[in-house]
């Protein structure tokens, strides 16, 4: 039972082709035997942890649902000798300080068997949780939708192991407005419009039979078991007004100035990796299009059919890029990945906080130069420079890449000369800022070190909005990217395009 290669080596591990033409011979089985695993550990409580380090695949892929429904750690490695397992194992069991409040000194800083109940008004429903949880199938009173987005048809999940980074994406249907709602739905998936092309669907999130001026709950009722053997309880409640795109430009104002990108971007990542399981990439990215031009058709200001009046409000200002870089991401592009490896992905994505989320959607690029302190600059092909140094930190990776120039001082060791004591100073700058990110992370992330035009210079350059590339007629404003994907510059322009058409 489990299954996923046979042992003597007369087939390979299954690919991404084989799985999605349904190919991958002993995949159904060994989903099935992992999955009902999963359903047992978290019935009992138990956590399960994978550890994995090997230079080829170990079915991590199957065994997903064991450390997703059960709240365990995953770290994916090439070698049990690299630091990347060594570290990370040492941290799985960091305890709290010994000066931390009384409850929690010395102890670990873990939770065991959690659990989270959500109690909503009567407007609004649960349409599921996307997450390291695992249903408890409980649907107590008119809380829960009919609509299942992820772990649905529940107010009440099983959360197995916690951390102080444990999140967990809860998704709501507006009760007033449901058969819109699956209206909405059922367009997007029947739609064939795209960035690049075609035109968009009518904005559907309005909220129709719910007066605006009307407060909505939601109770979020979390349990634990801490370390120390107690048992905690934590009862958070929420509120706030109902407003209708449809009660005119000061609600729309409103709905403006509430709107959380960075959260939205997340959330709508989690959606996509959730959908791509059972779903081709293909539609999931015209979903992501589509709801992003809807977005923008509510809530930007505009001309009808003149793109150059399209001005996003600056609530929304980032929120196209992120998408951008999330249709990019390795979350949805599966090349140059094995299955194990985009499971690792995801699994990362769909626990970690807000903040560690947004890192792995557009990851952080910081420049270091002569003529200017250490200054975050755009993830763009521009930021390139051959007398500059870049950290980039994708989360899973934490890149310092030399430009041509740097490598070249470096190697013949102007740094070792009393008289360019600021080139040495300059060269370790990015050494030390990048240990001191890799110092709060789990799981540890790999550490490059990389030099302008050298092979290992493609885990950044992959990273970069391709806005230089061998198309282009000025090939010296930046780093040459040889590729025939779009750049932002372009993604935007058809985005404006769509988004103002009548």
């Amino acid at each position: 039972p489990g299954l996923v290669v046979n042992k003597d080596r007369s087939e390979d591990l299954r690919s991404h082709t084989e799985i999605q033409n349904g190919k991958a011979t002993h995949l159904k089985s060994a989903c099935a035997f992992y999955n009902d695993l999963a359903e047992r550990a978290s019935h009992n409580s138990h956590i399960v942890d994978i550890f994995a380090c090997a230079l080829d695949q170990v079915g991590l892929y199957e065994m997903r649902s064991c450390v997703d429904r059960t709240g365990g750690q995953v770290v994916l490695g090439d070698s049990f000798t690299q630091s990347v397992f060594k570290e990370s194992l040492r941290r799985v069991f960091t305890r709290h300080p010994e000066d931390a409040s009384p409850g929690n000194a010395g102890h670990l800083e873990m939770g065991f068997a959690g659990s989270l109940e959500i109690i909503t008004s009567r407007d609004f429903k649960i349409a599921g949780a996307v997450g390291a949880c695992c249903s408890l199938k409980q649907k107590n009173g008119p809380y829960v939708s009919d609509t299942d987005i992820g772990q649905g048809g529940t107010n009440a999940w099983s959360l197995g192991g916690l951390n102080p980074n444990s999140t967990l994406a809860v998704y709501f249907e507006i009760s007033a407005s449901t058969n819109q709602q699956s209206a909405a739905n059922n367009s997007s998936k029947s739609g064939q419009h795209h960035m690049g092309g075609g035109g968009h669907d009518n904005f559907s999130g309005q909220v129709s039979g719910v007066s605006s001026g009307k407060r909505r709950y939601a109770q979020f009722i979390t349990q634990y078991t801490h370390a120390s053997g107690t048992v905690r309880l934590r009862s958070t409640t929420v509120c706030g007004p109902w407003a209708s795109p449809g009660d005119g430009p000061e609600t729309t104002a409103a709905l403006s100035r509430s709107f959380d990108q960075e959260a939205a971007a997340v959330l709508m990542a989690r959606i996509a990796v959730h959908r791509v399981d059972s779903e081709d990439v293909a539609d999931v990215l015209r979903w992501i299009d589509r709801s992003l031009i809807r977005l923008c058709a509510k809530f930007a200001d505009y001309v009808k059919d003149e793109p150059s009046s399209f001005r996003l409000p600056h609530e929304f200002g980032l929120y196209p890029q992120f998408m951008f870089h999330l249709r990019r991401s390795q979350f949805l592009q599966l090349f140059n990945s094995s299955p194990d490896e985009a499971a690792y992905y995801k699994m990362i994505l769909v626990r970690e906080n807000a903040m560690n989320s947004l890192v792995m959607i557009q990851p952080t690029l910081l420049s270091y130069s002569f003529n200017a302190p250490p200054s975050p600059v755009l993830l763009d092909a521009s930021s390139v420079r051959s007398d500059t140094i870049l950290l980039l930190d994708t989360f899973f990776y934490v890149i310092v890449f030399h430009g041509e120039t740097i490598a070249a001082w470096r190697d013949q060791g102007y740094q070792d000369r009393e008289e360019h004591a600021y080139f040495k100073q300059l060269l370790m700058q990015p050494l030390t800022d990048a240990t001191a990110i890799m110092d709060n992370r789990f799981p540890l992330p790999r550490y490059i070190v990389c030099d302008q035009h050298k092979s290992e210079a493609r885990f950044l350059i992959c990273k970069l909005n391709p806005s230089v590339t061998h198309n282009s007629t000025d090939i010296h404003a930046g780093q040459v990217i040889p590729t025939d994907d779009v750049s932002l510059n372009v993604f935007m322009e058809h985005l404006m395009k769509l988004s103002v058409e009548s």
